[in-house]
């Protein structure tokens, strides 16, 4: 069953922690972001799972393999229940991420999911680094495939390319989609986005929203007709 994530973008933890007091017993996940974890390190995400919430810890790894091993590592003590890395890091890199999280893993504990990230849903073919003129849901197909043969739980994606991966990748292969917006919400900085009822449709296993919630007058509610659209899409 596809499952809502809630984005906790905020800069310390007292504003974090306030908003996860809100959606406790609404949503089954939170996610910890670059600026968060940057300012309030391994100590939210403990709090965050002491107060039930599973935690996507999404810092999108890239680095030399080693190093993103330790981090993997790391990040998986800290109790995160789903990490991720950059898919262009190639092979060895997610072999290596692989092996830091199945060695933080708990023997007989199930092990957090890791995945990789494709093409980031603030892109489009114009915003690439380099010159690319075909379909960038070609590109992230083919990133996605590479993903499945390195031996990821599945991709970060757009909820756009989901049906695709599947096909291509099968249906354990999980989809989490950022660029989620329900109806009549700002599309803000995201690009390729889509509302959680065609993300569900297109296969999405996971659905990130963040601010469509976090700058509701009444989260809760916000967040309970997301998951409501969630489960009528089912």
């Amino acid at each position: 069953m596809a499952e809502l994530v809630v984005a906790l973008d905020y800069p310390d933890a007292e504003s974090a922690l306030g908003m996860a007091e809100k959606l406790s017993g609404s949503v089954p996940w939170v996610k910890v972001g670059l600026e968060l974890f940057v300012a309030e390190g391994p100590e939210l995400v403990r709090q965050l799972k002491g107060m039930g919430f599973k935690v996507f810890v999404d810092l999108k790894f890239m680095d030399i393999p080693n190093t993103v091993r330790g981090a993997v590592r790391s990040a998986v003590k800290s109790g995160a229940d789903m990490v991720n890395i950059h898919m262009l890091g190639g092979r060895r890199m997610a072999q290596a991420a692989l092996a830091g999280r199945d060695e933080a893993t708990e023997a007989g504990a199930q092990k957090p999911l890791l995945l990789g990230v494709t093409v980031l849903t603030s892109m489009e073919s114009d915003d690439l680094p380099f010159d690319f003129h075909g379909d960038i849901g070609d590109l992230v197909l083919d990133l996605a495939s590479k993903g499945k043969q390195y031996g990821l739980d599945g991709v970060v994606c757009s909820a756009m390319e989901a049906e695709a991966i599947k096909n291509a990748c099968g249906e354990e292969y999980q989809c989490l989609t950022p660029g989620i917006r329900p109806v009549g919400s700002e599309v803000g900085d995201q690009r390729r986005v889509m509302t959680p009822a065609r993300a569900v449709a297109a296969g999405s296993d996971f659905l990130v929203v963040g601010r469509p919630i976090t700058g509701s007058s009444d989260p809760q509610a916000t967040a309970d007709a997301i998951v409501r659209e969630i489960r009528d899409s089912l």
